[in-house]
């Protein structure tokens, strides 16, 4: 790496999670000087277009993995605190528990259409002291009275509001672009096509203009490629995956407490026999594992198990939804919460997770072996919560030619590429 004393053309690749905080941590390290150095942002499609604004956001000291965790979390806690995060990305604590329920079969038509029921709906009486006294014996708390009370089998919590809270990833994600932005650094939306290399170091990116197509290529001294899934299509040595993941965002009628669900939810014998569940032809399973994330404002984020059916498209733009996947999490989340069923479905939705294909896992963090050249990807579904974390160790490795605040030896890329 050169002197922090010259002059830096810093290119990172990728405007998700990873490469958003990172761009904000290089803005902020001591030795960034604006007049000296020069960052760019590269994403091919938008900010937070993919699993980055489409994720749970859930934050967790109990996450992996633990070499960065800690931090992490402790980064989430003071960028709240330092630039509103409460009101500018829904940053807060919250419960977390480990929920068995039977589904029921209730108002199918309103639960498909994802609509309000026109007044169809029977009320379960959720509150009142027969219902409350089957709550107490599940052992779900007393606030968490939006599971439905003949559902509730048991309760297990997995975190309280000292070890786990929540961000809403599309606001995190774009807020730290603009908050590095504000301090210089430079966001352009161009497809990334070549990485130039010149005497085992790092001399340019080759992008192509998303607006106008046309192909320009900029000088390089350090690169970061933070492009999740599709970090090997910039990187082929890169061991990294893809596995997609739908998603539906519910906003309630009513209030809704702060939980984080992890559910094992088993339905009945005749669930989805009669109605659209089954259009795609899938059989279901008998029980269903949606999880279940409450955010500020009574929306409810559920998002349901992982398929690799169809290939990593070139962008986050071209992603394709399988409706008839949501349409399942709608019903699996309906047939265990009033609340859930009678919402407003307000996005269907999917994405790529990025996974480390090596027995080490991931993510990885640090060079590779060229020059000022770095990665950071492989954060599988814990992205959100270890953004703050990578994104502080990548200005190290840029401004300090190491990480220092984090011992991250067992990430090392060049361990397995």
């Amino acid at each position: 790496m050169t002197g922090n004393t010259e002059k830096r053309e810093i290119i990172i690749i990728g405007g998700g999670i990873i490469g958003c905080t990172s761009a904000y941590f290089l803005t902020r390290h001591p030795s960034y000087d604006p007049s000296k150095h020069k960052i760019t942002l590269l994403e091919a499609s938008k900010i937070a277009g993919g699993a980055s604004g489409k994720a749970g956001g859930l934050l967790a000291l109990w996450a992996y993995p633990s070499n960065i965790v800690p931090l992490s979390y402790k980064l989430h806690a003071e960028l709240a605190a330092d630039h509103g995060g409460e009101s500018r990305w829904g940053y807060r604590r919250i419960h977390c528990g480990q929920l068995s329920a039977k589904g029921r079969v209730l108002d199918q038509e309103k639960a498909q259409e994802g609509k309000p029921s026109n007044g169809e709906s029977v009320s379960l009486g959720k509150r009142d002291k027969a219902a409350l006294g089957k709550l107490t014996v599940a052992g779900l708390p007393k606030d968490l009275d939006w599971v439905a009370a003949e559902s509730a089998k048991s309760y297990y919590e997995m975190g309280t509001p000292d070890n786990t809270a929540q961000v809403h990833p599309y606001q995190f994600t774009t807020s730290m672009a603009e908050l590095a932005e504000e301090k210089g650094a430079k966001i352009i939306l161009g497809f990334v096509s070549n990485i130039e290399r010149s005497g085992g170091a790092v001399k340019s990116v080759t992008y192509q203009d998303k607006e106008t197509s046309v192909t320009h290529t900029i000088p390089a001294t350090d690169v970061i490629i933070s492009a999740g899934p599709w970090t090997r299509s910039v990187y082929p040595p890169a061991p990294i995956s893809a596995m997609r993941a739908h998603s539906v965002t519910i906003k309630s009628k009513t209030a809704i407490s702060a939980y984080a669900l992890f559910t094992e939810i088993s339905l009945p014998p005749n669930f989805g026999r009669t109605d659209t569940f089954v259009k795609s032809k899938r059989l279901h399973s008998k029980e269903v594992t949606p999880e279940i994330y409450a955010r500020p404002g009574d929306e409810v984020y559920a998002c349901g198990e992982g398929d690799t059916l169809v290939p990593l498209p070139k962008t986050t733009a071209d992603v394709e939804t399988d409706q008839s996947r949501c349409q399942d999490i709608i019903g699996y989340v309906s047939s265990i919460s009033d609340e859930l069923r009678d919402g407003e479905v307000t996005a269907r939705q999917a994405c790529y997770l990025p996974n480390v294909q090596a027995a080490s896992g991931g993510p990885l963090i640090g060079e590779t072996g060229v020059k000022g050249l770095l990665i950071a990807a492989g954060h599988t579904c814990w992205g959100i919560q270890n953004g703050p974390g990578t994104g502080k160790l990548i200005s190290e490795f840029v401004f300090d030619g190491k990480a220092k605040s984090a011992n991250i030896g067992s990430l090392d890329p060049r361990r397995i590429l």
